[in-house]
């Protein structure tokens, strides 16, 4: 058997809310498995998880505001 995460043990573990977890299974960087109506992570979605974090896939460039935004 798989060993296996609760999604809400990983998402204090890791530091992060509850709707920035949310996020990241909704744009399918985070792959989760439901049992019984309970979200989990496998270790190897974990795994695959921080491999991608660490290469910088889920990295951006930052969005400067307009001036008229900056100054409101």
């Amino acid at each position: 058997m798989k060993a296996i995460t609760s999604l809400a043990v990983w998402t204090r573990q890791v530091g992060v809310s509850s709707c920035t977890v949310w996020r990241w299974r909704k744009q399918g960087w985070l792959k989760t498995v439901n049992i019984a109506g309970k979200l989990y992570l496998t270790a190897e979605a974990i795994e695959e998880f921080n491999d991608r974090a660490s290469r910088g896939e889920f990295a951006r460039q930052p969005v400067m505001p307009r001036r008229e935004e900056a100054c409101a």
